[in-house]
């Protein structure tokens, strides 16, 4: 679709914060390109090393791209951004960072894969000597500015949106978010070129890319948290050779996550070879957490899907 502009990556900056002025007002129905940083902040690049994890500033992580005023836009509304497209930019990186993660008091040393990729034929992404991980682009973080003053972390989702990680919200999805101020004030960042759900090592295939949204305001229906629509089937690009699943069982949906994480993490690394820190990050960009059980109590099931066809 073609957009009416363009926002520039340098127009970007961390946490939300209402008081923050608008880079550009546009009408209900009108697109826009919103280049975005990669979640890094610009700290990593194609040419980074494993040590280059140790000096990263948090306080630069995670930026998004915006505000976006969309004109009419009232507390009560909802705003509704078609993804129509993402164009990439044919580079990302997947890290374990120390301190970060569902497992995080188990990996507590720094790693880094370094990937490349096709930007126009968007072909597997390989991963060390056996991996290929289908890609499928989608915007981690897409949110609107609080009602409440004042900045606000950028990292965990909120009710206006925000980073919220759904490997879905890719192209062709309509997502919707409660409006709490006037104008709306969106902003979206923290692209991906592949995620698994659950992003379980703290990190997907992070990779900056270029965005086009449609802006729409549909008044008086805010949903009370962010929904969202997709355009068709959502593991096409995973189901081929069937998965490998592993398990968590007990009264912790918590610990059941990490159960199941832990124990694909043990298969992977019996089954192919790899370092644990390796199927850590594999895991993160691929295979998919699922809550299978949650009526039998007073125990419910975690399963972890790796898709087969990644490693085959």
């Amino acid at each position: 679709m073609q957009s009416n502009y363009t926002i520039h990556r340098h127009d970007h900056h961390i946490g939300w914060d209402n008081a923050n002025p608008p880079i550009l007002t546009v009408a209900p129905g009108e697109a826009v390109t919103i280049e975005t940083v990669d979640s890094s902040g610009g700290q990593l690049s194609p040419a980074s090393t494993v040590a280059d994890i140790a000096s990263l500033d948090f306080g630069k992580v995670n930026p998004v791209t915006g505000p976006i005023r969309v004109e009419g836009a009232m507390p009560g509304d909802a705003l509704q951004v078609t993804l129509e497209s993402y164009r990439p930019s044919g580079w990302g990186w997947t890290a374990n960072i120390p301190g970060f993660g569902l497992l995080a008091d188990q990996f507590d040393q720094p790693a880094l894969h370094i990937w490349s990729y096709d930007a126009d034929n968007l072909a597997p992404a390989l991963f060390g000597k056996s991996g290929q991980v289908p890609l499928k682009p989608f915007a981690g973080t897409v949110g609107v500015a609080p009602a409440e003053p004042g900045i606000h972390s950028i990292v965990p989702p909120r009710r206006v949106g925000g980073n919220m990680d759904i490997r879905d919200l890719a192209a062709g999805s309509v997502l919707y978010l409660p409006v709490e101020v006037e104008g709306a004030l969106l902003s979206l960042g923290d692209t991906h070129a592949a995620q698994g759900d659950g992003e379980v090592c703290g990190t997907a295939i992070e990779s900056p890319m270029d965005v086009t949204v449609r802006l729409d305001v549909i008044k008086g229906a805010a949903p009370t948290f962010p929904c969202f629509t997709t355009p068709g089937p959502v593991t096409r690009h995973l189901d081929e050779k069937g998965y490998e699943v592993t398990t968590g069982v007990g009264a912790d949906l918590m610990a059941g996550a990490r159960d199941a994480v832990s124990g694909m993490i043990d298969l992977l690394t019996a089954r192919h070879g790899m370092t644990p820190e390796e199927a850590y990050m594999l895991c993160s960009v691929c295979a998919d957490l699922r809550i299978s059980e949650i009526v039998d109590q007073p125990n419910w099931i975690v399963s972890f899907y790796f898709p087969r066809l990644v490693l085959e």
